[in-house]
């Protein structure tokens, strides 16, 4: 039996980043992989660089940014001001959809500001009494897109594209699964964008090292105890009323536990009850795929919200590194049950790509593909609930969540590293 004061479960961003915050030396991290990383692992492939999906970095602080360049010694970081599109029947509109319908063909255009205006206009406006009740809280994520955003910006982009990319019912997920990662839009944001044009978001500028996201994660490892990284080692089981966790290797007593592995694997692992209903997710099937020349030049992501297309975004990054190779990520969203054939998907996103413009008469000479699984968490009333209350019983013996997937949560990557420090100072400080 080994005794250890913070075991970390998970060597990707959230993990590591907490292990370089403990101020102490006594930690030991699990990783299940043979490498760190999670999905920021970065695959070089015949002179390509892509990521297992795009992985690219929004700083909100500069200090985080600061702490990480530091330990990136001689890698070159490009700085990207983003160029996004929707395609739509055969046009690329600006992203966001809501804000670009002045884009679309005249009478679309009209149809989209007249079902935004009676969505969005005040309710005295509409009613005739500036005593009216204020509409009630949307019930799900669906019912939010049609009262914001009018019929038909909803039925045009927002509802069939969020339906591929979360593989799901939009009905089931809460208002604000997305937080502050979706693109809202007053009435007023877009009646000015026809005439001044502002399509900035959370990403607007991004920055990207030239060796791939990996870089970023050998930066938080840089500040990490070589040996204390357990690779290939999985957790197997918790017995929280010991402090006990068991590997295939060994068992190790610890006073606090902290887990980016997703929520209901870790209670089971842990032997505590649940609805193991309440917890859905899709996977997503990315390919990474090399051609032997250009493509478009202006997009760093295109999206798709037409449901005979397969996939529902196309990630450039020759756009983002200057290449004069098209090289591109596309995503397929399925339902967390799908049988995956691979095979099958590959020959569907070529044609696609092919009827949509994106590689023209370029020849594919490099290719890789992964499927992330889980990707997306569906984010409901109900799971946001039980995370609540299920997470205070970890925490009372000891056991804490974080990340997108140990938070069941809609994140950014630095959103990972602020929640790690936070988590890592308050352990620190407790008795």
């Amino acid at each position: 039996m080994q005794s250890v004061r913070t075991l970390i479960v998970g060597a990707g961003v959230s993990g590591l980043a907490t292990a370089a915050a403990l101020p102490h030396d006594d930690y030991l991290i699990l990783e299940a992989d043979p490498e760190i990383g999670g999905y920021c692992k970065t695959v070089h492939r015949d002179g390509f660089v892509w990521d297992y999906s795009g992985h690219f970095f929004h700083f909100k602080h500069p200090e985080i940014e600061g702490w990480l360049r530091e330990r990136m010694a001689g890698q070159r970081v490009r700085v990207v001001n983003k160029r996004s599109f929707i395609s739509y029947k055969g046009r690329l509109i600006d992203f966001p959809f809501q804000k670009n319908i002045h884009q679309l063909p005249q009478d679309e255009f009209i149809d989209c500001l007249y079902d935004l205006y009676f969505a969005r206009a005040p309710r005295e406006l509409l009613t005739g009494s500036a005593a009216a009740e204020p509409p009630a809280k949307e019930a799900n994520f669906q019912e939010m897109l049609y009262r914001r955003f009018g019929r038909a910006i909803a039925d045009k982009f927002l509802v069939p594209y969020n339906q591929k990319l979360y593989a799901c019912e939009l009905s089931r997920l809460d208002p604000d699964a997305m937080g502050r990662f979706f693109p809202h839009a007053e009435l007023t944001d877009v009646i000015r964008n026809m005439k001044v044009a502002d399509n900035r978001s959370y990403n607007s500028t991004f920055t990207y090292p030239e060796g791939g996201a990996i870089e970023y994660v050998k930066a938080l490892a840089s500040a990490v105890r070589p040996a204390a990284l357990a690779l290939s080692e999985p957790l197997l089981s918790i017995d929280l009323a010991t402090r006990v966790a068991r590997t295939p290797r060994r068992e190790l007593r610890f006073e606090q536990l902290v887990s980016s592995i997703p929520f209901n694997r870790l209670l089971a692992l842990s032997g505590v009850a649940h609805d193991s209903a309440v917890w859905t997710w899709n996977k997503v099937l990315v390919f990474n795929l090399g051609f032997d020349r250009k493509g478009p030049r202006e997009p760093h992501w295109i999206y798709y919200p037409d449901p005979q297309c397969v996939f529902y975004r196309v990630g450039f990054y020759d756009n983002i590194f200057d290449t004069d190779r098209l090289s591109i990520y596309v995503e397929v969203g399925l339902p967390a049950d799908a049988v995956v054939d691979v095979a099958a998907l590959r020959e569907r996103v070529l044609g696609d790509l092919r009827r949509q413009g994106v590689t023209a008469e370029a020849r594919l000479v490099a290719e890789h593909s992964v499927v992330m699984d889980p990707a997306y968490v569906h984010i409901t009333r109900t799971s946001l609930a039980e995370h609540a209350r299920l997470g205070a019983v970890l925490r009372r013996s000891g056991v804490h969540t974080l990340g997108r997937y140990g938070g069941w949560t809609y994140c950014s990557i630095e959103d990972n590293i602020v929640e790690a420090r936070r988590l890592a100072a308050a352990l620190a400080s407790a008795p």
